[in-house]
């Protein structure tokens, strides 16, 4: 689908960039989604290409001194084809700490491990 809109310069606003939550780090394991609102929405995310995700995004975080979420949605702004990811806060915490993504510059290696992350095959 990326390709199609890239190749006909279709810009995509994603509206579920951090995956209901997924990508900010907060629900790594069936007990984390217990009694959230979010839960199901989530749970399909738990399985080995989500786990190697949230590794990738740790360890980019890491070294950009940055949040798993903030990772996502700079890479997200990276990618061809997007012109916008869409993400909520429910607070004003929140919402300075996605704001940080627009100050993030990732290098290569970083946008090569989060794209190798993200391969569904």
């Amino acid at each position: 689908m990326q390709g199609v809109c890239v190749q006909r310069r279709v810009g995509v606003i994603c509206y579920f960039s951090l995956a209901s939550g997924f990508l900010t780090g907060k629900y790594r394991s069936k007990q984390d989604l217990a009694g959230k609102a979010r839960g199901e929405d989530v749970e399909k995310y738990l399985d080995a290409r989500g786990q190697r995700i949230l590794h990738a995004l740790d360890q980019v975080a890491e070294r950009h001194a940055a949040t798993p979420a903030q990772i996502a949605l700079a890479w997200l702004m990276t990618r061809p084809g997007i012109t916008a990811p869409i993400a909520s806060a429910t607070n004003l915490d929140q919402l300075a700490q996605l704001s940080g993504a627009a100050r993030l510059n990732l290098d290569e290696n970083s946008l090569h491990q989060l794209t190798e992350a993200s391969d569904p095959n």
